[in-house]
């Protein structure tokens, strides 16, 4: 439960994934697509890497915090990393709370996302994702990859 990113403006950023239920708060607050319960549960632990924004400034009997050992206020970002920790990883599930946005929380989940993917990946690897945020990615050196590939999906009915 160590801060990664230190600041004394009330958040903590913390490695490791949220709760099921923080997960799927966050996505629906933040406009995204749910996800299959069952796939959470099977996919955020074989997160290659996750981060997490923590409010420890929140009011204590305001929004409840699914476990209140893990974290002692509410997760209100978060961020994961998946794909086979050598050649390829997938930058997926960033969000931020939407009362908590505009305040930096998106860049600092970000920045700890490319210092794990820089300090482990190998040289050459491939980074991607898939953002619906313009100009945001951008100023961390991702770029559009049409003309030379598109991205797809193909989702399992």
């Amino acid at each position: 439960m160590v801060d990664i990113d230190p600041d004394d403006d009330g958040y903590d950023l913390r490695v490791g994934p949220p709760t099921v239920e923080e997960f799927q708060r966050l996505r629906a607050l933040a406009d995204m697509a749910e996800r299959p319960p069952e796939g959470v549960e099977r996919g955020l632990p074989n997160s290659v890497y996750a981060v997490r924004v923590v409010d420890t400034d929140r009011d204590p009997g305001s929004v409840p915090v699914a476990d209140a050992s893990v974290d002692d206020g509410e997760v209100v970002g978060m961020a994961r990393v998946v794909g086979d920790g050598g050649s390829v990883y997938h930058v997926c599930d960033m969000a931020v709370h939407p009362a908590h946005q505009r305040r930096g929380l998106g860049t600092r989940l970000m920045r700890a996302v490319d210092r794990f993917v820089d300090d482990h990946a190998p040289s050459g690897a491939y980074v991607n994702l898939m953002g619906d945020v313009d100009g945001f990615y951008e100023r961390f050196g991702y770029e559009e990859t049409r003309p030379a590939s598109k991205g797809m999906y193909r989702r399992v009915e």
